[in-house]
C-alpha cells in the first residue's frame, strides 16, 4: 500500500532514539520519549494558492526533519508507524 499525501501534507517516518545511554545503560521502553525527528518519505504537491497555482514544498523526500512532540496524525503502513503532518507543523530540516 502506497500513501500519497494531499495538498501541503508530508509523510514522515519517525526516527527512534537509541534505547541505550552514552554510558551504556539500557533504557526501559516506558522511559522513552516520543520521537521528534524523522525522515520525509513522501510529500504532497503543495498548497493550492488563491491564484490557482501550487506553492512549492520546502522539503523533499529523504530530508531529516524536526517536528513538534504532538504534531501530526499517526498512521501504520506495512507494520511501520508513520506521521502525516502539514508542512507548517515541521519546525526545521536537519542539515
Amino acid at each position: 500500500m502506497a500513501v500519497k499525501p494531499l495538498e501541503d501534507r508530508v509523510l514522515v517516518k519517525p526516527i527512534e532514539k537509541e534505547n541505550r545511554t552514552e554510558s551504556g545503560l539500557y533504557l526501559p521502553e516506558s522511559s522513552k520519549e516520543k520521537p521528534i525527528q524523522g525522515e520525509v518519505v513522501a510529500i504532497g504537491p503543495g498548497k493550492l494558492l488563491d491564484n490557482g497555482q501550487r506553492a512549492k514544498p520546502s522539503v523533499k523526500k529523504g530530508d531529516r526533519v524536526v517536528y513538534g512532540k504532538y504534531a501530526g496524525t499517526e498512521v501504520e503502513i506495512k507494520g511501520d508507524k508513520h506521521l502525516i503532518l502539514r508542512e507548517t507543523e515541521l519546525l526545521g530540516v536537519i542539515g
